[in-house]
């Protein structure tokens, strides 16, 4: 029987892995310094398993690419992170960004599994998807006890099936509009969240970097995830449902560097790139114009944003090349 782990890597396969190695040594160096400073003895547990299964990945991870005669990326190190610089954020604010790293790890992880068909790699990324999973579990069932977890908008149990009878449904510009659906109440207020534990992130990370580029750089991604915040809470307001608080407050006021500018601006790019996709399923998923419209003429500002940013990278020789085809026609002229 043929040796299936032995088949090439495919694009995606290769795709997969690589960008999974950037991530959990990424993972490690952040949650390094957490891990070093959180007070909590409730959070440490979960800050310890995500370490303890970021650290599996990545031996894992090297495996593969040694297997396949394939360069081990850089990623990030202990040279990118100080976990004894002073506390930069809050254990209340760490527990957020956990349970917001699990939904984008399972994310990830089933995507790959929707593309990936050597069954060692799939088997990988099946363990990725269930560790993720836990965290979840671990994360929000913590939040739930501390009474940090804001709940999305109830709303009134529908008392009968009924199909939409007028275009109306699809309008938002002139006239009455149609209340929201939940499916649209659930993006907005995701989007919301989103930009606020970025925005709280961003902020923390301005605090502490070095480069005066990069500093300015934050500060504008600070007053667009506000922008972006209020804009989609006034929806959820004009219909009388309450939009989640802000977590400014989630930031220490300490200036010493932590993290390497170069972690810094793959951990905003990266939060950018979830961003543009979270904006593009939601624009898929509301039917109402003027809330598919609103979402349209965000992505390209977030889009231009993240295109500055890396800019910024290729200019400080920050930005690692993921795996390319070929390039036929410069192979052919030499």
């Amino acid at each position: 029987m043929e040796d299936k782990t032995k088949i090439r890597l495919t694009a995606p396969e290769m795709s997969a892995l690589w960008g999974q190695y950037q991530n959990d040594t990424i993972s490690i160096c952040v949650l390094s310094h957490f891990f070093k400073k959180v007070e909590d003895e409730e959070v440490r547990p979960i800050i310890e398993f995500v370490l303890n299964f970021s650290k599996n990945h990545v031996n894992r991870l090297k495996e593969f690419f040694y297997k396949e005669k394939f360069p081990v990326p850089v990623g990030f190190t202990a040279d990118d992170v100080d976990a004894k610089a002073p506390k930069l954020f809050s254990d209340t604010f760490v527990l957020m960004y956990l349970r917001n790293m699990s939904i984008l790890g399972m994310a990830a992880s089933s995507l790959a599994l929707g593309t990936i068909t050597r069954p060692d790699i799939i088997a990988f990324y099946k363990d990725v998807l269930v560790s993720f999973v836990k965290l979840q579990d671990l994360s929000k069932d913590l939040m739930l006890k501390q009474g940090t977890y804001i709940r999305p908008p109830f709303v009134s149990t529908p008392d009968k099936v009924d199909f939409v009878k007028k275009q109306q449904f699809l309008k938002g510009f002139l006239g009455e509009k149609r209340p929201l659906t939940t499916v649209e109440i659930t993006h907005l207020f995701i989007n919301i969240q989103t930009n606020m534990i970025g925005k709280s992130l961003i902020i923390g990370l301005a605090q502490v970097a070095q480069n005066k580029e990069v500093k300015e750089y934050l500060l504008r991604g600070k007053q667009l995830a506000q922008k972006h915040m209020d804009l989609f809470s006034d929806v959820l307001k004009k219909e009388d449902l309450p939009a989640p608080m802000a977590w400014d407050t989630a930031v220490t006021d300490s200036t010493t560097k932590v993290f390497s500018d170069k972690l810094i601006m793959f951990h905003v790019t990266a939060m950018i790139a979830a961003g543009i996709g979270n904006y593009g399923t939601a624009m898929a998923a509301s039917p109402r114009k003027d809330i598919g419209t609103r979402y349209a003429s965000l992505i390209p500002e977030i889009s231009l944003y993240a295109e500055d940013g890396a800019n910024i990278m290729i200019k400080h020789g920050w930005m690692e090349e993921p795996p390319q085809t070929d390039d036929r026609n410069q192979l052919i002229n030499g």
